[in-house]
């Protein structure tokens, strides 16, 4: 495993998953309640003993950076790393990555000093536990130049992922960048002997994004200046190289918009999740927080999942994913709600100066009902408040509540979805 360097791709701007990307890269999105999105392609590395690792970043980088930094340190006998390469200037390079294969070009030279016989590139954005080692051996026995890993989807999903076409022996020849709802792409299905489950009907077979390439054939498909793996690199070398799918059949999600997110997170708390997060064979990794047991006064939790620190009292949680350090007040109720918890716990103190200056403490206020939400972390959620319930117009946007005390604050609607940003007040009485 010494001679195979991984490296995480960091993202763009995520754009589709704002207002949570905002002021944090997406992979530094916290999910289930205590980790990070990173901390998923991090742990199938680390389960796989593939612990040279380097995570490419441009955009909203800081909060991943201290994540990184404070979760994964390995003994100095293990000879492994998560390493943060952001975007930098150079003489040879002065301007930001243009794409995933732009990123990776630019760090070739930090790459070469390993010498490494292989390269993995994994996607720092999505949910799945995969086997790499099983993947890598895989390329290995195949003696190909590249191995994509890939995944069944149905014709609705296939839209907006790369599609590639295989033969009886897994080499991929051809490949299809989003070919959209319309476009005929029926000679794409998945043949019989590839095709495992045979109850799915027709799927075609979508790229993960997980690439592994024999080292010299990277720096060979990299001599260029595209920008992309999946438009630009991917499709030229499936003309010169022998490339290779790998079939995964697993729980897989790309966690690119709002509602993905939302329902990736409210699958966890199901009674038989599609991600397993409850293996301890194959940990998810995160950062150690050291805090206390959650405590539950008087109240009712129907699948859902409560993280550690929280304090919820005389209050009802339904389908519902609970933050570490949330405080959740008498009479509150939550249904259908992703809550991201908080950084700190509110001192007497400073509690005593909220009061005096007519601001809810950081988490759910008494009486507040909350549904079909997500409320990001260190919000304040005021006595009384209504987000979700009452019947009004779910357009999709960014809007302004203007309470009587004459303050506004910010919230979205995505995908239906009420999202209550990063440190926002909704004072009390508030109605969304």
């Amino acid at each position: 495993m010494s001679e195979v360097l991984s490296i995480i791709l960091g993202g763009g701007q995520g754009t589709r998953l704002r207002p949570l990307t905002r002021a944090r890269a997406k992979p530094a999105v916290p999910f289930g309640g205590k980790y990070r999105i990173i901390d998923i392609p991090l742990s199938n590395c680390i389960n796989a003993d593939l612990k040279q690792i380097y995570i490419l970043t441009q955009f909203n980088s800081a909060s991943l950076h201290i994540h990184i930094a404070h979760t994964y340190v390995f003994d100095h006998f293990s000879k492994g790393f998560a390493e943060i390469l952001a975007a930098e200037q150079s003489l040879e390079h002065t301007g930001w990555y243009e794409g995933t294969a732009d990123a990776v070009r630019k760090n070739l030279s930090h790459f070469k000093t390993h010498n490494p016989e292989y390269y993995i590139i994994l996607s720092g954005d999505q949910i799945y536990r995969m086997d790499l080692r099983d993947m890598l051996k895989a390329h290995c026995d195949s003696q190909a130049a590249i191995t994509i890993a890939c995944t069944p989807v149905s014709r609705e999903d296939a839209g907006q992922l790369g599609i590639l076409k295989a033969d009886d022996r897994n080499i991929i020849t051809e490949f299809l960048e989003k070919p959209g709802p319309t476009k005929d792409i029926s000679e794409f299905k998945t043949p019989p002997e590839l095709q495992k489950d045979k109850n799915r009907g027709d799927t075609y077979l979508a790229s993960m994004g997980i690439y592994i390439f024999n080292a010299e054939i990277m720096h060979k498909c990299l001599d260029n200046t595209s920008p992309d793996f999946g438009k630009h690199i991917i499709p030229d070398a499936i003309n010169t190289f022998k490339v290779n799918a790998y079939l995964f059949e697993g729980y897989w999600e790309d966690i690119g918009t709002i509602s993905s997110f939302y329902n990736a997170n409210l699958n966890l708390a199901s009674i038989k999740p599609m991600f397993d997060i409850y293996d301890e064979e194959r940990p998810i990794y995160t950062r150690m927080y050291n805090l206390p047991p959650s405590k539950m006064n008087f109240s009712s939790m129907n699948q859902s999942i409560a993280s550690a620190g929280c304090i919820i009292t005389n209050s009802s949680i339904t389908n519902t994913v609970v933050g570490v350090r949330t405080i959740i007040e008498s009479g509150a109720s939550l249904n259908g709600v992703v809550c991201m918890g908080a950084d700190f716990y509110e001192t007497e103190a400073q509690k005593q100066i909220n009061a005096r200056n007519h601001l809810p403490n950081i988490g759910i206020g008494k009486g507040s009902i909350i549904k079909r939400a997500i409320i990001d972390k260190n919000a304040r959620i005021g006595e009384g408040c209504r987000i979700g319930i009452d019947n009004i117009n779910l357009n999709d946007g960014d809007y302004e509540i203007n309470p009587n005390n004459g303050k506004s604050e910010n919230y979205s609607i995505v995908d239906g979805i009420i999202v209550i940003p990063k440190n926002v007040v909704l004072y009390p009485g508030t109605t969304i």
